[in-house]
């Protein structure tokens, strides 16, 4: 049971309607990590804005998915490793690529540099080192792309936070985090 408000249809506020309304009218439903964020719609607001304008870049959906998959794992969201399964399944991810990223690697070596970095930003803080940016450089990364890449890092980190500890009920197929189940 979540330790925070899932945002009913029912009991929602009208401006906690209008925005559930309009993600269930994109997404066809409304996660249930989006209807904590719901209990304040400036915040809902602001993580929309910020998925939005994330996925319109240079980094492809599966390299995006690759991202959240690994960090996920990394910060131990079960929610966010049972969400991000099933959309890398919906873009293209294989089962054995999904378990490499959530491993920190990929079994295409540009997207493994990716993958790579996004776990390094979170384990190191932020504290990269040149020779980082340079693989990434060397795998064909523009500055765009690495500035990016740190964004869904942020991004992913927040909604691993939410996921965790709201302990949000899981509303897609549920995945353990244990890779060797």
């Amino acid at each position: 049971m979540s330790r925070l408000t899932v945002i009913s249809n029912a009991a929602a506020t009208p401006e906690q309607k209008e925005l559930l309304d309009a993600i269930q009218s994109q997404l066809g439903m409304v996660p249930n990590f989006l209807r904590v964020f719901a209990n304040s719609p400036v915040a809902l607001r602001a993580f929309l804005g910020l998925h939005g304008i994330a996925n319109e870049g240079v980094l492809d959906a599966l390299t995006r998915e690759r991202i959240a998959l690994a960090l996920a794992q990394a910060n131990g969201c079960q929610y966010c490793v049972s969400a991000h399964t099933a959309i890398g399944r919906k873009v293209g991810l294989t089962g054995d690529e999904i378990v490499a990223a959530r491993s920190g690697t990929s079994e295409d070596a540009k997207a493994a540099e990716a993958v790579k970095f996004a776990r390094s930003l979170v384990e190191k803080k932020g504290e990269i080192d040149t020779a980082e940016l340079m693989a990434l450089r060397n795998a064909g990364y523009t500055d765009a792309a690495i500035v990016e890449m740190i964004t869904h890092v942020g991004m992913n980190f927040l909604t691993n936070l939410l996921g965790k500890a709201s302990r949000v009920e899981i509303d897609f197929p549920t995945v353990d985090l244990n890779l060797t189940a």
